[in-house]
């Protein structure tokens, strides 16, 4: 790893509070988490929310070799009681992954499902994430049997109900991103969300191999977002193949919330960064749609010609756009010159009045070690952007 270190905070507008974690080194944004590369097990799937006394919680799972991602995989849960300057493990969640904490109705929750490609469950806190209900049926938080995937992408409520997009993992080729096929849960907002019965799903999209005129390599991780004219609809990473660029796929979902639809045609968008996992929201303050993307400046393309665009992870870039389709850079928030072994990757992110928060699965190097790479993340960090509005 080159230890020139050439990382850029670029502190206009950005408020990073830094934790030393080595005297020679800061590790960029305040440290949740760390867990070392040589451990195999790498830090994944970060998910901020708020309590309604103004409390953080943040979470995360662990993916890799060291880990029970495959078994009983594990998350870990965070609070912070200052704002993000200092945080507190409060928990460990025993079959729970690439899951979303949310509150709805001021109670916790958590969803996702129990491994890698496993069954989908929810679970509540009325502690705050100290302690959590125990999935055992339908009637306690067991909503999908089967296999399932997502990442913790955010459950938004809207017309009377709660969306989160999903997907199925069944097929029709049994290979990363093929077999994804994007759908999206939903429940009425008055509903026992504990109870399977609460919950339905959309028709599924599935992989389809003429799409992209054959350079389609799966879709995954959606977004539920409504464009202004009142479309639902669900928003999902493209896996390019290689040596392709980057898109977005808007699959409609229909007035009832029963039906995905897509046009092969007019569905995918040129969206630089979206070969990674990347959270969208709407703010009716500025009347922008607002985006952190793990963008590829020219300078990366040309140095690393032959790597996948959905290994730079290095640079984290806001974004915002007017209609979904559009969109435009705002801010480099995050870089590092390494591509290989750093990365600022699975942003999950919150408005907080003037300012931006969001977690990153970042890697890192510690002081000892590098991270495996800049996919293995060996840290789980907290960040602020202030007066996000205002950046030009």
């Amino acid at each position: 790893m080159k230890h020139n270190f050439m990382l850029w905070l670029l502190l206009a507008g950005l408020s990073c509070p830094h934790r030393i974690f080595s005297q020679q080194l800061p590790v960029p944004g305040v440290v949740i988490c760390h867990a070392p590369a040589s451990l195999n097990k790498y830090i994944g799937s970060p998910s901020l929310t708020i309590l309604p006394d103004g409390s953080y919680v943040a979470a995360h799972d662990f993916f890799g070799p060291g880990s029970f991602e495959w078994s009983q995989a594990e998350t870990e849960v965070f609070t912070s009681k200052d704002k993000g300057r200092t945080w507190k493990k409060i928990s460990t969640v025993k079959g729970a992954f690439w899951s979303s904490l949310f509150v709805h109705n001021g109670v916790l929750y958590l969803l996702g499902p129990d491994r890698h490609h496993g069954t989908v469950m929810i679970r509540k806190s009325l502690n705050g994430g100290r302690t959590w209900t125990t999935p055992v049926n339908k009637e306690n938080g067991v909503l999908l049997t089967g296999e399932f995937h997502c990442a913790p992408m955010p459950v938004t409520e809207y017309k009377g109900r709660l969306w989160r997009p999903m997907e199925t993992a069944h097929g029709p080729i049994l290979e990363w991103g093929k077999r994804y096929g994007a759908m999206v849960m939903s429940a009425p907002v008055d509903a026992d969300l504990l109870q399977s019965q609460s919950w339905s799903t959309t028709t599924v999209m599935y992989y389809d191999s003429t799409c992209l005129n054959g350079n389609f390599g799966g879709w995954l991780e959606g977004n539920f977002v409504v464009d202004k004219q009142g479309q639902m609809w669900d928003m999902l990473r493209v896996a390019p193949l290689k040596g392709q660029a980057e898109n977005a796929a808007l699959v409609a979902i229909s007035p009832d919330g029963k039906t995905l639809s897509f046009n092969k045609q007019t569905g995918f968008i040129p969206f630089e960064g979206g070969s990674k996992k990347f959270v969208i929201k709407y703010d009716s303050i500025s009347r922008y749609y607002w985006a952190l993307v793990n963008a590829i400046p020219e300078k990366y393309k040309k140095e690393y010609p032959d790597l996948n665009a959905a290994s730079f992870r290095n640079v984290l870039v806001l974004r915002k756009s007017e209609d979904l389709i559009h969109w435009q850079d705002v801010k480099t928030i995050l870089e590092h010159d390494d591509v290989q072994k750093c990365g600022f990757q699975y942003v999950d992110w919150l408005f907080e009045g003037n300012d931006i928060i969001f977690l990153s699965r970042t890697a890192f190097f510690d002081g000892k070690e590098d991270a495996h790479n800049s996919h293995d993340a060996n840290f789980l960090t907290f960040h602020r952007i202030q007066n996000f509005r205002s950046l030009k």
